[in-house]
C-alpha cells in the first residue's frame, strides 16, 4: 500500500529546511506534490492555475516569433513548462537561487521534470535572480523577450527582506533594462490587485493589467484567486 506521505526529499539551505513532499490525496487516490520551507508551505500542486496563467498572460502580451523568456523562481515547473508550451519561444531561462530544487528537475522527481528538462531550449541556473537583475547588463548580456516573475507571495510579502526593492520604482527600472524593447514583465501574486503597487509598475511600464486568476479550491468548497500583473516596457 502506498504511503499516504512520502518525503521526496529534505535539505538544509541558507533560507532554512527546505523539503519535497508527495502525499495521496484521499478519496481520489492523486498525488499532490508539495514543497515547505522551515513550516512554511510553499508551494502545491493542487493549485497551478495562476502559475499557468502568469505564463500565458506573459506570452500572449509579447509580440515577435523568436521568444527568449527568463523565468525567476523554479518550483514545481508549471510556469516553465507552459511557457515552454508555446511554440514563439527560442529559449527559456530559469534562475533559481535554491540548487536543491534545479536538482529536483534534474533528477526528475515532479511531473513535468522531464518534460522541463528534455527540452534542448531550456537552461536551469542557479543564481539569485534579484541580485541579477538589480545590475545593469553587460553589453553582451541576453536581453529577453518576457520575464516571468514568481519568487515572493507577493510584492508585500517577500520571502526575503532583500527581495522588496525590486518592488519599487528603481528596482522595477532596473529589472526593465533586462528586456528588448517592448518586452513583457509579468509577475504572479497570492495578495488581491494592490493600487498601490499597480501604479509603481504603471510608472516604470506601459499597458500595465492586473489580472485576477479564479480557480476552484475544494479544500474551501469555493473559489480562490491570484492575480498577474503585466506590464511591457517603454
Amino acid at each position: 500500500m502506498k504511503a499516504r506521505f512520502e518525503e521526496l526529499d529534505f535539505q538544509p539551505t541558507p533560507m532554512g529546511e527546505l523539503m519535497l513532499r508527495r502525499r495521496t490525496e484521499a478519496g481520489t487516490g492523486t498525488d499532490i506534490y508539495e514543497v515547505k520551507l522551515g513550516e512554511e508551505f510553499l508551494m502545491s500542486s493542487l493549485f497551478t492555475v495562476a502559475e499557468e496563467q502568469m505564463a500565458t498572460l506573459g506570452l500572449a502580451a509579447a509580440s515577435g516569433d523568436e521568444l527568449d523568456v527568463l523565468v525567476g523562481g523554479l518550483g514545481l515547473g508549471y510556469t516553465a513548462v507552459t511557457a515552454l508550451g508555446d511554440d514563439r519561444v527560442r529559449s527559456l531561462e530559469v534562475i533559481d537561487a535554491l540548487g536543491e530544487v534545479i536538482g529536483w528537475h534534474q533528477r526528475k522527481l515532479l511531473p513535468v521534470s522531464p518534460a522541463l528538462v528534455e527540452d534542448p531550449r531550456t537552461n536551469l541556473r542557479r543564481d539569485d535572480f534579484f541580485a541579477v537583475v538589480r545590475q545593469d547588463p553587460a553589453a553582451d548580456a541576453p536581453r529577453y523577450d518576457v520575464i516571468l516573475l514568481d519568487v515572493d507571495h507577493s510584492p508585500r510579502h517577500t520571502l526575503a527582506p532583500s527581495h522588496a526593492d525590486l518592488y519599487t520604482v528603481p528596482g522595477l527600472t532596473a529589472l526593465a533594462q533586462h528586456l528588448n524593447e517592448g518586452g513583457v514583465f509579468t509577475l504572479w501574486s497570492d495578495d488581491a490587485p494592490d493600487e498601490e503597487f499597480s501604479a509603481t509598475l504603471a510608472s516604470v511600464f506601459d499597458d500595465t493589467q492586473a489580472h485576477v486568476v479564479d480557480f476552484d479550491n475544494h479544500l474551501t468548497g469555493g473559489t480562490s484567486s491570484n492575480t498577474v500583473y503585466v506590464g511591457i516596457r517603454r
